[in-house]
């Protein structure tokens, strides 16, 4: 594509089009968290147990590590122009499909091909922000995008307060209507793009490299983003999972007040997230640090407010447990950006396979967590320590990031871009 036919595009276009994508996120995390903001009514009327429960978020999990992998590469070899759309409509369907489940093996079914499919979304998403987008603007631009998981998850327990009765099987309804929200974005997404808006990523100032695949995967580098997001996916999901089940077993809140205070945690989330990008940003323009400097430095300042989860055993029904939980979620998705950002930094000749192999990686290592924190949960009649250790895990990327990651582990060398 000709240069200039990107140029001749609104200098706001690109801002349009992460939101376009941050849209997607939304509708994302919509379909991911309807079960766990329907966890007690689904858990009662399929008599699961909570083992069970975390059982349907492990088989989430390592069908979106593997989707990861599949979908990493898929996205550096193919365009995302169709990539995209078809997997957000096909995880659409499978999060309608959940609603027409009746037993736990459809429904386990039906979770594991929606994370299979979710999986998509993310490599897509930044090989999109990466060709749209210079290095100062991408922190800014990934927490756009992962804002989303904030709307969607504020959004949907208010669906469910509003389409839920108190007849049994009335939460399927809201399964059904979410999905099909995701037909409406493959719309938009080819009335407002053409293929040619992402055949080339624009200038920038990182070092571009030819290097092979399995180079940047031995590197220093590579592993210091890799237990990077250990941490940041541990408390975020953890937190995610259960925070429902905690708020209504664990300290007695009732189902309303425990949705209605579900979405004031995902508002705090979206706060920390976009805080999160606002902050990076400043610190480039006026303390004038790197792009990379700055995103550590909100990246460790995120982990503070995570720690804050070892108060919660000390805390009781009230408005200081739900002060804590307010700030423990705005660093949680405040880490993401930065994550996101680092991964970019890594190649941007293999920014899809990147992403697809440390998906990979980390939900393969962290979905067993939900089993174990279900266990834990049924011996224990406690969700506390969980919600502690799980909010302390971002500090591995902190460290990580110290000792692995060297200024001088140089993976440079021009390298041709592809279209996307």
């Amino acid at each position: 594509m000709d240069r200039a036919a990107i140029v001749s595009r609104p200098a706001s276009w690109k801002w349009w089009i992460t939101g376009l994508l941050l849209l997607a996120t939304t509708i994302n995390y919509m379909d991911r968290v309807t079960l766990a903001s329907a966890s007690v009514r689904v858990t009662r009327e399929l008599n699961l147990s909570d083992a069970q429960y975390g059982n349907l978020e492990l088989a989430f999990g390592w069908a979106f590590a593997v989707g990861s992998l599949v979908f990493g590469f898929l996205a550096d070899r193919f365009r995302v122009y169709w990539l995209y759309p078809a997997v957000l409509g096909a995880w659409s369907f499978m999060g309608m499909a959940t609603g027409w489940s009746q037993g736990f093996t459809e429904l386990i079914v039906c979770r594991a091909l929606l994370g299979f499919f979710e999986a998509g979304h993310w490599p897509c998403a930044l090989k999109t922000t990466f060709a749209l987008l210079s290095e100062k603007d991408r922190t800014m631009g990934n927490s756009v995008l992962q804002s989303g998981a904030s709307i969607g998850a504020i959004i949907t327990p208010q669906i469910m307060k509003l389409m839920i009765t108190d007849q049994p099987g009335s939460w399927r309804t809201t399964f059904i209507v979410v999905g099909a929200v995701g037909f409406v974005w493959v719309a938009m997404w080819f009335i407002f793009l053409r293929p040619r808006d992402l055949d080339h990523a624009p200038v920038t100032t990182a070092k571009e490299d030819a290097l092979g695949l399995g180079v940047i995967v031995r590197s220093g580098k590579f592993w210091a983003v890799a237990l990077l997001i250990v941490g940041a996916q541990a408390v975020w999901h953890v937190y995610r999972v259960w925070l429902m089940k905690f708020l209504q077993t664990g300290r007695g809140y009732a189902e309303k007040a425990a949705l209605d205070f579900n979405s004031f945690y995902f508002i705090a989330t979206d706060v920390g997230c976009i805080a999160a990008g606002v902050i990076s940003l400043w610190l480039v323009r006026r303390w004038a640090l790197s792009p990379h400097d700055a995103r550590r430095r909100v990246y460790a300042s995120a982990c503070l407010l995570t720690s804050l989860s070892v108060f919660i055993p000390w805390l009781g029904k009230g408005w200081p447990l739900l002060a804590i939980l307010l700030l423990i979620g705005a660093g949680a998705l405040a880490l993401f950006p930065c994550y996101y950002s680092f991964v970019q930094e890594l190649s941007p000749h293999h920014v899809g396979r990147l992403t697809g192999l440390l998906s990979l990686w980390v939900w393969a290592v962290t979905s067993p967590m939900h089993s174990f924190f279900g266990l834990l949960a049924d011996r224990s009649k406690s969700y506390d320590l969980g919600l502690v250790i799980a909010g302390l895990a971002p500090w591995i990327g902190v460290f990580a990031m110290k000792f692995l990651w060297r200024r001088d582990d140089a993976l440079a060398a021009p390298a041709k871009t592809s279209p996307v």
